[in-house]
C-alpha cells in the first residue's frame, strides 16, 4: 500500500496513519510503555469519531458538518497551532525594546543512552546546568553586565533525523537589572557572553550535578548504560565527558523586538516531526524530508516504518515535564513584578491587560479564514446544534493492546 503526502489535506500523510498501518509490527519487537501507549492511542484517535465532537449547522442554508476533538497531546502533530500562539500570545506583554539573543547549549551524544534511561532527572540536570550557568555569567562584572539576566529555556530532543539529540534554546533579552532594581544594564556592541568560556561552565555545572545524582542513587542504568553503574565505570563517563568540548552555539542576535515573537514561534510547541515533511508510506517504509545542515538543503530519507516509530517515541516527555521554563527576572513566580519594574527603568507604559481570543478569533488572524463561515453558501454562519459523545464501540485501543489481553477481553 502506497500513501503520499499531497496538497489536498484529506488525503495527506500523517503520523497516525503510519502508526494505524504499523504499531503491530513495531510491538513484534518493542513493548509500549504506558506513556508511549498514550501517545499512540491520542495520536490515533484524534479527531476522529473516538473522541467525539460536535454538529454545526448552517443558519443559512442549513448545511450540517461534524467537527471532532482534538486529542491535545502535546507530541501530536496536529494540536500544537492553537497552543503555540496562545502561549505566544500571553508573550507579548513581557517583550522589552532591546536585542534579544539565542543560545543553544547540547548535551554530548555519549550521554544519550544514559538521559534516555532517566529522562526526568537528566533533562532537569540540563535545565539546572544552563540556567545556573547564565544567571552566574550574567551576575559577573567582568562579563559585561554585573547583574540579573532574564531568558526563556526551551527543551528540543531531536535532530532532522529524528535520533536523539539533547538541547536547549535559550532566548535572552540583551541586558540585565542591578542590585535594587536601580538601572537596566545593557549589552555592548551586539555582544553578549563568550561562547567557549559559557561551554567550559556548563559543562563543570552539568558534571557535578551529575555526580550528585549518582551518589544520591537517582540515576538507572539498563541495557547500554550498565558499564556505567559501577563506581570505577561512571568515573570513566565523567572523565570522557571532561574530556570532550561541549557545544555552546550562538546564533544572530534579533536586534528588533518585533521579530522576537516570529523567532519563538519557530521553537516553542514543536513536536519531532511535522506531519508536511512526511512524503510517502510505502511497503512498509517511510519516507520523509530533512535539512542537511551540511549544505542547507532539503533532502529525502527513507527508513523502515517499525524504525520510524521507534525513534518517534524516542522523544516522549515524562508526564508533567515542563519543557518550557523561565528564569532570572523572567521567572514565572515574579515576572509581572519584575517587569514593571524594567518597564519603568526604560520609560514604558504599564503593561496593558492582553484579552483571551477565541478559536475562531485565532485561525481568522493566522489563516484569513472565518472557520464559522458556512463552507457550503459562504453567506450563513455555522451553529453548533449537536454534542457528539465519545465512541464506546470498538475504538482504536484494540490496535495497540498486546494480543494477550486482546483473548482475554
Amino acid at each position: 500500500m502506497t500513501r503520499t503526502n499531497k496538497n489536498d489535506k484529506k488525503s495527506s500523510l500523517e503520523v497516525a496513519d503510519i502508526l494505524r498501518e504499523h504499531i503491530v509490527d513495531y510491538q513484534q519487537t518493542y513493548s509500549l510503555c504506558p506513556e508511549h501507549y498514550k501517545i499512540v492511542y491520542d495520536l490515533l484517535n484524534c479527531r476522529t469519531k473516538y473522541l467525539g465532537g460536535h454538529i454545526e449547522r448552517c443558519d443559512h442554508c442549513g448545511t450540517e458538518r461534524i467537527m471532532y476533538n482534538s486529542c491535545r497531546n502535546r507530541h501530536c502533530p496536529k494540536c500544537q497551532n492553537i497552543p503555540r500562539e496562545r502561549w505566544l500570545e500571553s508573550r507579548k506583554a513581557e517583550l522589552l525594546p532591546v536585542i534579544y539573543f539565542h543560545n543553544v547549549f547540547t548535551l554530548p551524544h555519549e550521554l544519550n543512552p544514559l538521559v534516555l534511561s532517566n529522562k526526568a532527572v537528566m533533562l532537569d540536570i540540563l535545565f539546572k546546568s544552563v540556567s545556573e550557568t547564565l544567571l552566574v555569567f550574567g551576575r559577573n562584572p567582568e562579563n559585561g553586565l554585573g547583574g540579573k539576566l532574564g531568558f526563556i529555556a526551551i527543551l528540543h530532543t531531536w535532530d532532522q533525523l529524528l535520533n536523539a539529540h539533547f538541547h536547549l534554546h535559550c532566548l535572552i533579552p540583551g541586558g540585565a537589572v542591578s542590585d535594587h532594581w536601580i538601572r537596566w544594564i545593557a549589552c555592548k556592541n551586539d555582544y553578549l557572553f563568550n561562547h567557549e568560556a559559557l561551554s567550559l561552565v556548563f559543562r563543570g555545572k552539568f558534571i557535578h550535578h551529575m555526580n550528585k545524582a549518582y551518589r544520591k542513587g537517582k540515576l538507572h542504568f539498563p541495557g547500554r548504560c550498565s558499564s556505567f553503574e559501577t563506581p570505577q565505570g561512571f568515573k570513566q563517563l565523567i572523565d570522557s565527558l571532561y574530556s570532550n568540548k561541549w557545544v555552546v552555539h550562538l546564533k544572530e542576535p534579533i536586534k528588533r523586538s518585533e521579530y522576537v515573537l516570529e523567532y519563538l514561534g519557530r521553537y516553542t510547541h514543536r513536536v519531532a516531526i511535522s506531519n508536511h515533511r512526511l512524503v510517502s508510506l510505502k511497503d512498509g517504509q517511510v519516507t520523509f524530508t530533512y535539512k542537511n545542515r551540511k549544505t542547507e538543503k532539503i533532502q529525502h530519507t527513507t527508513i523502515e516504518a517499525v524504525e520510524f516509530i521507534r525513534r518517534f517515541l524516542l522523544h516522549a516527555l515524562p508526564n508533567g515535564f515542563v519543557k518550557i521554563r523561565h528564569y532570572g527576572f523572567l521567572a514565572n513566580r515574579n515576572r509581572t513584578k519584575n517587569l514593571v519594574k524594567i518597564r519603568q527603568l526604560h520609560a514604558l507604559p504599564p503593561i496593558g491587560k492582553i484579552a483571551e481570543k477565541s478559536v475562531e478569533e485565532m485561525m481568522l488572524s493566522l489563516t484569513g479564514n472565518d472557520i464559522n463561515l458556512c463552507p457550503c453558501c459562504g453567506k450563513g454562519k455555522m451553529q453548533l446544534v449537536g454534542e457528539i459523545p465519545r465512541y464506546n464501540g470498538i475504538c482504536p485501543k484494540d490496535i495497540i493492546r498486546p494480543p494477550n489481553y486482546r483473548k482475554v477481553a
